[in-house]
């Protein structure tokens, strides 16, 4: 079944904004529109439930009821235990705190893997820790494409790993990796693994526990929700890692992991992200229960869509001599965020395409080791062009249009 854009474009309040009329929105990679459910949910608790949630008297006890659905409707959807959710005020945050608990956890000559594929939020915190002893290795990307190729890996893998971490896919190569092929492979070299999801979670949100990662980490403000880092943390690693939180919270395992209390109207209001999954489910006449399963049907559904519309501003970007488009050039096994190097700077370009209603983004996005490891000199930075299911197939033409007239 197609998926029905009408009816998605009126989930999201920015698509009736007089402001952002005539405008094509592709930076949807630092951010996406936020859906109607959350806002309504946001309002709600701001309106009604904006006290000190779980004391017994009304307001109170549905404020933390509201708190509470969030994380087991995103537990179901995720295909975890509720309590293996974590809620944090962003993924930056959330793992900086995680590895603060590494870095008690290990031990000088243990190791860590990290890439060069990655944002700076999911390698830069680890990488600190060799600060402490601990050995930082580092799975490179190869320079031409950016691929990380997991035989690659495996030289790195030996007793001494304990961590690996990677990104699901790049914020600028947008190659999916193979989770859980690497995963398997991790886990049999007797290593956790870390996934940066941010960037593929905008584009379905993945079934963790088919995955098989020991932690996934995506932000909720990129998955049509409020600004929130979420993180599963799986419980045989989160029992195992030093507490992070106030001692008295150190059996609790969803506050293991969060020192400060998170924002309670920000996570009551992330249960908008599953009602809009559920919406999204049920007008496309998909499976009756299980959140799983239904999670799984929408997921394919947005990236059917979404590989739809990538393909042809993939075909019209490697044609060019203008530019250098970055990552694979197959809409199959990337998702919609594409990067092309151009010969000045990145934001120049992004900045031309606003006076023509496109709105992209230029710069190094955090990603400066994987630019330079590619070649690309992270001053200059790129343009980026991201879009999510969201997109319609007119608003790419008017992006290839408009490149057309900028470069």
């Amino acid at each position: 079944m197609a998926l029905d854009i009408d009816f998605v474009r009126g989930q999201f309040p920015a698509f009736s904004e007089a402001s952002l009329q005539g405008q094509a929105f592709f930076e949807n990679a630092g951010g996406s529109y936020t859906c109607q459910p959350v806002i309504d949910r946001l309002t709600r608790f701001y309106m009604q439930r904006k006290v000190q949630p779980y004391a017994p008297y009304e307001a109170s006890s549905l404020a933390g009821a509201e708190m509470d659905e969030a994380r087991q409707r995103l537990a179901g959807i995720l295909g975890v235990q509720s309590d293996e959710v974590s809620f944090g005020p962003s993924t930056t945050q959330n793992t900086y705190v995680l590895a603060q608990a590494f870095r008690q956890f290990l031990t000088p000559g243990e190791a860590i893997v990290v890439t060069n594929q990655d944002h700076e939020a999911n390698t830069g915190p680890w990488r600190r820790l060799a600060e402490e002893g601990i050995e930082i290795r580092e799975w490179k990307i190869d320079p031409t494409t950016g691929h990380l190729d997991p035989r690659n890996l495996e030289t790195l893998l030996d007793e001494n790993v304990r961590l690996v971490c990677f990104p699901h896919c790049s914020n600028v190569v947008g190659e999916i990796n193979p989770v859980t092929e690497i995963t398997a492979l991790c886990h049999a070299a007797g290593a956790f693994v870390c996934v940066d999801g941010v960037s593929y979670a905008p584009h379905g949100l993945p079934n963790v526990d088919d995955l098989g990662p020991d932690i996934y980490l995506f932000s909720a403000y990129k998955t049509y929700g409020p600004h929130q880092g979420i993180m599963v943390i799986r419980r045989a690693l989160g029992e195992l890692l030093p507490n992070q939180g106030h001692y008295f919270n150190g059996d609790v395992l969803y506050k293991r992991f969060t020192p400060a209390g998170p924002d309670h109207a920000q996570v009551a209001a992330s249960a908008g992200m599953a009602d809009y999954i559920d919406a999204l489910c049920d007008h496309h006449a998909g499976p009756a229960e299980g959140a799983a399963a239904r999670a799984g049907f929408v997921h394919d559904l947005m990236r059917a869509h979404e590989a739809k519309l990538l393909q042809p501003l993939l075909d019209a970007l490697k044609g060019r001599n203008d530019l250098r488009l970055l990552g694979p050039t197959q809409a199959e096994n990337r998702a919609p965020t594409v990067a092309v190097a151009v010969n000045r700077p990145g934001v120049e370009v992004a900045k031309d395409l606003a006076a023509h209603g496109i709105m992209a983004g230029g710069g190094d996005f955090y990603a400066g080791r994987a630019l330079e490891a590619m070649g690309v000199d992270a001053q200059t930075g790129v343009l980026r062009m991201s879009f999510t299911h969201y997109t319609t197939e007119n608003e790419v033409t008017r992006l290839i249009e408009a490149l057309d007239r900028v470069l």
